[in-house]
Order: structure tokens, then sequence, then C-alpha cells
């Protein structure tokens, strides 16, 4: 289901050894996706609860938590990133992306020697390294880019965020061609999160007689337009966080309402089988409709700011949980 005449793709955000090695190729081979994405809380239920990882947990049983946690995590990056590796030649992106420790998301300097560390060990050109949207993350994934190294910059809400990221981007890659003359530039991601919003907001917006499940989406919209007015060759946005959470939503309601030319959609499986049975593919074309749904929000004394701030927070404290509970169980 990606569609190569817009640039639309579809990324699996899931990760879990028995589905790379099975399930995984099947869709890549079908051109369902052609890239995809990891973070905590996912590796969290496959180390935890998948029984792939059973004799790699007994024969790293001497090692600590967290170089148990990165055996098992490098192992099935790397096993992702070698499925896709053909299609990263083809320049049909071909990426698997890795996050860095959350609990290094206001340390610099610790965020990029773990990104360097991870990228060198992992040892594949089609990894990109996951980083969040803070202030020291903006300072790293400029470092890391700047040095080749793809990055998919992660936990993204609010506009300004995106444009930290964009320009931090924008300036990595100068850095990169003024220091590699015709080597391959490196790709970026800006990963805005969609469903938290309407998770977050839709009882109040009910109650204030406002249309619902519409925030996620309009917000969407607004940093996907402000991200492709930078008109940068190597940096798209992701549109990520998008399995529905309501029973009376279309299961694949954030691909299909989210598919923009020049865009990427990262869903788990369960949403991308709904959105393959479904077999709409309707590009979308961006209106100003967004910029009137907040001027009401803002009418209804709804803070966007407030509301960007909680999201961010809430979204840094379930990864450094997710990643907590992996290393307390290991």
């Amino acid at each position: 289901m990606c569609n190569e005449e817009i640039n639309f793709s579809l990324w699996c955000d899931f990760v879990e050894r028995s589905f790379l090695e099975n399930e995984f190729e099947e869709l890549i081979k079908n051109n369902v996706v052609n890239a995809a994405t990891s973070n905590p809380a996912i590796f969290k239920a496959a180390f935890l609860g998948s029984v792939a990882y059973q004799k790699d947990k007994e024969r790293l049983a001497q090692k600590s938590a967290k170089e148990v946690y990165e055996a098992l995590a490098i192992q099935d990056i790397s096993l992702a990133a070698q499925k896709l590796e053909n299609l990263y030649k083809q320049g049909k992106d071909g990426f698997i992306s890795i996050e860095v420790d959350p609990f290094l998301c206001d340390d610099a300097k610790g965020t990029i020697e773990e990104g360097r560390r991870l990228y060198s060990l992992i040892g594949k050109e089609n990894v990109m390294i996951k980083v969040p949207a803070t202030d020291a993350g903006y300072a790293a994934m400029e470092e890391l880019m700047s040095e080749g190294i793809n990055v998919n910059a992660t936990l993204i809400f609010s506009p300004k965020q995106a444009q930290n990221v964009v320009e931090a981007f924008q300036r990595a890659t100068i850095r990169f061609k003024d220091n590699y003359e015709g080597k391959k530039i490196p790709q970026g991601v800006v990963s805005v999160f969609v469903s938290r919003f309407d998770s977050k907001l839709d009882k109040l917006l009910k109650e204030l007689n406002l249309p619902e499940s519409k925030v996620g989406i309009y917000n969407a919209m607004k940093i996907y337009d402000l991200i492709e007015s930078y008109n940068l060759t190597n940096v798209r946005t992701l549109f990520a966080s998008t399995g529905v959470k309501r029973a009376d939503l279309e299961a694949d309601y954030y691909i299909k309402e989210l598919l923009f030319k020049n865009s990427i959609n990262t869903a788990p499986l369960a949403t991308i089988k709904a959105f393959i049975q479904s077999k709409e593919m309707e590009e979308k074309t961006l209106t100003k409709e967004h910029e009137e749904f907040f001027e009401l929000l803002e009418k209804n004394d709804i803070q966007m700011e407030k509301v960007y701030n909680e999201l961010m927070n809430e979204g840094l404290d379930a990864f450094k949980e997710a990643f907590k509970e992996i290393l307390n169980e290991l």
C-alpha cells in the first residue's frame, strides 16, 4: 500500500523476533510496508511477552539488565535492517529505527554517545537513531545527522517542536555536505504523534459540542504544512501513534485521513491490515481548515500549548516507564 507516485510510505510500528522472521517478509514483498519503527513500549511487549527470546535471555543471564536489553534489541534491529536492505539500496526507504535510552532525554552528550554506539554496533546504513524532541534532543539529532547517521525525531506534538527539529536537520545537512562531499545524504523523519490528542480531548469536545477525533488530524496537518514549507529533500513528515483508541472509528482512520504526498505513516500491525482490507488509497489535499479549527478551540478556552506540554511529558514518562519495566524484568 506504499505509493511511489505521491511518495507515500507505510511503515510498520512493530518489532518482534518471530514476526520479523516470517510475516514481515511478506509485507515487504507485497509492497505493503517499506520500513519499520520500534520504541521502548514495543520492545517491552516483545521481550517480556514473546517466547521467541527465551533462549537468548538464558544465554545472557550473567549480563546486566541493560546489556541484555541491548543485545536483544540489536539482534532484532539487525534482522529488520537485513530484511529491508534491498529497499534501502533501491532508494525506497528501507529504514528501521531504534530509540536511545529515554532517560537520556535531557542529556545531549549522552544521547550523541549512545546514538553513535548503537549505530556502530548494528553496523547497517539503513538504521535510524530515534531521539526525543527535547532541547537536548535537538542538539543531539543535529550532531548525529551531521556525521551521516539517519535520525528519527520522535515525540513531536507541537509545531514549535517540529520547527526546531527541521532546523536542526537543515543545519546538519549543510554540515554533512561540507564535510562529506559526494556521500549519500542522511535522511531525517519528523515523527508527529496523532491519536493521543483525541484520547485526551474528545470527552471535553463532546461536552462543548465540538467535532471529536479531529484535533490529532488537524494538528498533524498543521505540522506537515510547516515541514513541507522548508522543502528539504532528505526530511519527511512521519505520522505516528496512528492506531485508533475508540471503537466507533474505523481502524485505519488515522492513515486514510493523513494520506498526503511526501509523507510516512507508521502504524501498528492491526491498523495496517485494516488499511489493506479497505483498499482505499485516496490522496488528501491540504487545505486551511485546520486553522479555523484551532481558532474554534481557542474561543472555547482550549489551550493547545498546555496540551502540547502535557502530552510530551506523558509520552516521555510512558517510554521511561516501559524501559524501566523491561530492565526490572530482565
